[in-house]
Order: structure tokens, then C-alpha cells, then sequence
């Protein structure tokens, strides 16, 4: 059989007398839905069918008042349903779901090796992070959920509509039904504007995955208690407060396909895409998961696993009470960190067009070698007693520079259901020649936001902290504003 006729007789669609079906074909994007978010952008204040924005924080804290929440902290070995694994010495949940906290060995190779061990996260099944939009008089809304996090600054931020790891919307817990999960998995899910897998911390989770998909609705969508619409511009203007927009939401935010701000950049895309593969290509890192019992460097007594230094993070447990959640009682570990992180942007405009500087940042959790980073993302206080050269390179411009050139500058919890308290400074910060220079430190890239929003439409390419600044500048600035 000549392949020319195995591909006719196996063509599908066809009818008795051999005549082919016309096919239907859709466009393959929207030519529209840049415009759309732009007009989202610019509502500030919502609508009739939203909340007024400066009524958000306040709505928010009434919640965390009145929710009966409450979190303690309690010992490791008080932990129901949560044990040390005999051999191993992992702590792992007895369903064998969830997550556990196990040992990692790393090696990051190059001029100046590295190596460490520490303990992390390892919550191998993907979580979905979903914003159901909808249009409201002509401008996208979105369903924000005033969710209580056990280890969230505040107790409650606004977090994407469905936020839910699979064994929370399988229910092994055996708790109630994850609300709106139908807008995003099954038939009856809604048209999707954006659907990618994205990296959580890699210094704190092992090849940790998340579902960041944002679908459009033109259904009425009954808005059950402690939801509510807000505009892109909204949410903008509530990143701007401390601890208000959840780590979560910002990450599916900068997924969405934003117009760029300008066609031209320093670098073609083409040369972006072959610096990052180069960087990947080069940089060597070794990591692997081992038993917990074997990490050497850290201790554990009854209420934490900590460095043997006072450094870094440690591993706490806690109780908590939440009505409304999905299960109103639980205890469960959290990783503690020791400081408060910065995380910086340092900006400039090349012909008129903002770029931010970009750094090639290895980490010991991340699926790949490498994964686009802010400029600055260290804690200062895990650095302190390295010399000058030693230190995280453009931080002391970063902390040192004058008020005037600060853009953003709001101090955002970090994942509340398995971080305590995790808070960083994330800044934004406008520099010169002589601070930043045009010709970067090799692993480090000027990119204009366009160009690093259009790779947040690709997995495991802007890692989380990078995408928290990028939502920030995205629906804090016009994307269509001139160069």
C-alpha cells in the first residue's frame, strides 16, 4: 500500500461517498484579549458589580477577626495523622498524600561550587491555581476568594478562585467540595485565556508544580461568601498594601498573555531565548532527594528541625482551626523562615522602553538548571557574615537606594499553607549606568516586562518571586503606554 493511499482510506471524517467533511477551525489566539486587559487595567475603582477597592483590606481583616481562625503552634510528635518515617526519618502525612519534608543533597557547580544539604518540601502531584474571570459593563472582573492560610501574615489574603492541590480536590481529606472547581476541570469549563504549568520556591520545594490557568465564564456565577469581583487595576492597586494579595494570585496574574509595552528591546526575543538556553546548558547543578535522618549540618529536637547556625528556616508544626476551609480542624508541619526576604527589580528605560534585570538563578528544587529570576531575592540576614564581595551582587544598591527611586515597594506574604510567616520586601527600583550597567554580570539579562510575560506562557521559565514583581508592574502600568 503506497502511503498516499494508507493516509486516504485512514483519513477520518469522511462520508459514504468519500467526499471529506469540512473541518472548523478556530483562530489560534486572541486578537482581543490584550485590549481587554488593558481596559481591566485601567478600572481602578471596579464597578457596580464589584467592591470598591479601599474597602478590600478592611473586608479582609473583618474576616480574619470574625472567622474563628486560630493557629498554635505545637510539637512535631503532636501532630495528628503526621509521623516520622522509621528508616528515613522523613515526616510524611500517614495517607501517604499531601506532602512531606525530606532531606535534599545539592551541588551547584562553576567558578566558585557549592554544596549543601537542607531538608524540603517534596508535594509531587500538581495543585491548580485558578481565576475564574467573567465581564462585568464591558470590563473583565475576577473571582478572588478572602482565603484563610494558616501560615499567611493576617491570616486571610485574597487568593485565586480555586486554589487546591489534588489531594485537597480529591478529597482525601474527606472534607467538603472544593467550590468552582468545575470552571476549570471537565467538560463544563469555561474558554481559557491562560493555562501553564508554573514552579513554586525551588529553595524550599523539590520539583513542586502548579496549575496557574485563568478561564472566562459568560455564566451567571453565584458568589458564595468570602468571594468577589475585582478588576485587573483593583488587584494593582491592592498589591500595593502589605499582605493583601496572596502569592498564589500574583503568580497566575503574570501568566496572563499582556500586549508588550513595546515591540523593541535590547535583546530580540531570539537572543533572549538562546542566552536562557545557554544558561541552562552551562550551569551545572546536582540535586537529589535523601532520607531527612541523614542531613547533616541540622537538628531536631520536639518543636522544630532548625540549622545547627540559627540561619535559614526551620521546621515547625502547627494547629489550626478554620471554618469555612474545606476541613474546619487540622495540624500540619510549616516551614518557618528566620527574616524577612528582599526581592528586587532594578529597572531602567533603554530608548524610552522599560527592561528590569533579569539573573539566572540556580536553585537546589527546581525541575530544571535554571529559572529567570529577580535581580535581588536572598534574605539579608543569611548573608550577614559573608564579606562585601560575598554578597548577593546589586543588594546594597537595591536596599541603599535614594526614596525617588523606588517604584513599588510593599513587603507580600510567601505560600501561607506551607510557609509561616514567610514575608518579603518586593521592590521595584530605578538605576543608572553606574549602578546597573548595560553590559550585566553574565548571568544576569536586561528584559523588557513584554518580553519576560511572554515566557510565563512557557513552564518553569520565571520563577515565582519573578512573577509576583511581574503581576505588580503589569497591571500597575498601561501595557499599551508609548516608549
Amino acid at each position: 500500500m503506497t502511503p498516499t493511499r494508507q493516509f486516504m482510506e485512514a483519513a477520518p471524517h469522511t462520508t459514504s461517498d468519500a467526499t471529506p467533511r469540512p473541518t472548523a477551525l478556530r483562530p489560534r489566539g486572541d486578537a482581543c484579549l490584550a485590549d481587554r486587559l488593558a481596559r481591566s487595567v485601567l478600572a481602578r475603582e471596579g464597578s457596580g458589580s464589584g467592591v470598591r477597592t479601599t474597602r478590600v483590606p478592611d473586608l479582609l481583616a473583618a474576616r480574619a477577626r470574625t472567622g474563628g481562625y486560630l493557629v498554635d503552634r505545637v510539637p512535631l510528635d503532636a501532630l495528628s495523622g503526621w509521623s516520622f518515617t522509621p528508616g528515613t526519618g522523613n515526616l510524611a502525612h500517614d495517607s501517604g498524600r499531601f506532602f512531606s519534608v525530606e532531606g535534599l543533597r545539592a551541588e551547584v557547580g562553576g567558578s566558585a561550587p557549592h554544596r549543601w544539604q537542607q531538608p524540603i518540601i517534596h508535594q509531587p502531584e500538581v495543585g491548580i491555581l485558578g481565576l475564574l474571570a467573567r465581564e462585568f459593563d464591558g470590563v473583565l472582573h475576577f473571582l478572588m476568594q478572602a482565603k484563610m492560610e494558616p501560615g499567611n501574615a493576617g491570616l486571610v489574603q485574597l487568593s485565586p478562585t480555586v486554589q487546591a492541590t489534588r489531594s485537597n480536590y480529591t478529597k482525601v481529606h474527606r472534607g467538603r467540595d472544593v467550590a468552582y472547581l468545575d470552571h476549570f476541570v471537565g467538560p463544563a469549563r469555561g474558554r481559557v485565556l491562560t493555562d501553564v504549568l508554573q514552579s513554586e520556591h525551588g529553595s524550599w520545594f523539590f520539583h513542586k508544580t502548579n496549575r496557574n490557568m485563568v478561564v472566562e465564564t459568560d455564566r451567571d456565577v453565584p458568589v458564595r461568601d468570602g468571594y468577589l469581583w475585582l478588576t485587573l487595576g483593583q488587584l494593582g492597586e491592592l498589591l500595593r498594601h502589605d499582605d493583601v494579595v496572596n502569592m498564589d494570585s500574583r503568580s497566575v496574574l503574570a501568566c496572563l498573555p499582556f500586549a508588550p509595552e513595546s515591540a523593541s528591546a535590547l535583546r530580540s526575543d531570539a537572543e533572549v531565548s538562546s542566552w536562557f538556553t545557554e544558561e541552562r546548558s552551562l550551569r551545572d547543578v546536582r540535586a537529589q532527594l535523601t532520607p531527612l535522618s541523614s542531613v547533616t549540618g541540622w537538628h531536631r529536637d520536639r518543636w522544630s528541625i532548625a540549622h545547627e547556625q540559627g540561619r535559614y528556616f526551620e521546621v515547625v508544626g502547627v494547629s489550626v482551626r478554620a471554618q469555612g476551609r474545606e476541613v474546619p480542624q487540622w495540624t500540619q508541619p510549616l516551614f518557618r523562615p528566620l527574616g524577612t526576604g528582599v526581592t528586587a527589580f532594578v529597572t531602567r528605560r533603554f530608548g524610552g522602553v522599560r527592561h528590569v534585570l533579569a539573573h539566572a538563578r540556580r536553585e537546589g528544587g527546581f525541575l530544571d538548571t535554571v529559572e529567570l529570576g529577580p535581580t535581588v531575592q536572598c534574605t539579608p540576614a543569611n548573608h550577614a557574615h559573608l564579606p562585601p564581595d560575598r554578597q548577593p551582587p546589586f543588594l546594597t544598591s537595591v536596599l541603599q537606594a535614594p526614596p525617588s527611586s523606588v517604584l513599588f515597594d510593599t513587603v507580600l506574604s510567601e505560600e501561607g499553607g506551607r510557609f509561616l510567616r514567610a514575608r518579603s520586601r518586593y521592590l521595584i527600583v530605578e538605576a543608572d549606568e553606574s549602578t546597573a550597567p548595560t553590559t550585566p554580570p553574565p548571568d544576569f539579562a536586561w528584559l523588557t516586562p513584554g518580553q519576560l510575560n511572554s515566557l510565563t506562557q512557557h513552564g518553569h521559565y520565571v520563577n515565582v518571586q519573578a512573577r509576583s514583581l511581574l503581576a505588580s508592574l503589569l497591571t500597575t502600568e498601561i501595557p499599551h503606554s508609548p516608549a
